[in-house]
């Protein structure tokens, strides 16, 4: 069996899990160096004393391994007095596709990891779908700490935040955002379009002229499994934006 039949299956497979049905065909198968000195001495600092507070500024001068040490550390709103973890994200920090939801839950408060649970279980059958491991993208957050209760983010903690996520995706750089759940675009796009307005088209994400599409979250997909199909239409613009861009670099 070739490698295509062999993904071709798998991809099947991973939408079964998805509980879409679908027909095949039959048989288808900036550097100076001051500049460099005084990044240095952020990170140095940010490593050697992270609960202390840092300027807007100073966050996006951090490393990859600085920027998650001030995370896990990070008092600047209520959010940290009732967690168990910060969750700072997964994958790969080099991704084309960087996947932002808004907040964590009990699970990934207890795991330390975002869409984990039954939650995360559809978006690696989702992902799975358009031949994406988890590790093949960055999974992330608007928020690094659980709302109690699951409660919708406050402005106040997004605002403060944000400065957090903002830097992974300056550092990450990818191709492409999707924003999935409502709170989560709106969010990132600085909207108050619902959600079935924004799917189906291509956004750009202000802070970085970042490509964004919008879709539905894992967990309203659990509660409304009647717009699966609509998601699986996303994610196939999804993978559609992609090789586009692939093929203007």
């Amino acid at each position: 069996m070739s490698d295509k039949a062999v993904k071709d299956m798998q991809q099947e497979a991973y939408l079964k899990a998805m509980g879409i049905d679908i027909w095949l065909p039959r048989g288808a198968a900036e550097s100076t160096t001051d500049t460099v000195s005084v990044d240095r001495t952020i990170t140095e600092v940010a490593a050697a004393n992270p609960a202390a507070p840092m300027a807007d500024e100073a966050i996006s001068r951090l490393d990859w391994s600085a920027l998650q040490a001030r995370v896990s550390t990070c008092t600047q709103c209520e959010l940290h007095r009732g967690r168990t973890h910060t969750v700072f994200g997964v994958g790969n920090p080099q991704a084309d596709l960087l996947i932002i939801g808004e907040a964590p839950g009990a699970d990934e408060d207890r795991q330390g990891e975002p869409f984990v649970g039954r939650a995360g279980q559809l978006l690696t059958a989702m992902l799975k779908a358009i031949r994406f491991d988890r590790q093949d993208v960055y999974i992330a957050n608007i928020l690094k700490c659980r709302p109690p209760n699951n409660r919708d983010p406050k402005a106040e903690e997004v605002s403060l935040c944000s400065h957090y996520l903002e830097r992974q995706i300056e550092l990450i750089q990818p191709k492409l955002i999707l924003a999935v759940g409502r709170i989560a675009a709106q969010r990132l796009l600085q909207t108050d379009s619902s959600l079935a307005k924004m799917r189906g088209r291509v956004f750009q994400y202000a802070a970085g002229n970042i490509p964004l599409i919008v879709t539905y979250h894992p967990a309203y997909l659990l509660r409304t499994p009647s717009d699966k199909g609509k998601a699986w239409q996303d994610l196939l613009f999804v993978q559609r934006t992609l090789g586009g861009l692939a093929n203007s670099d």
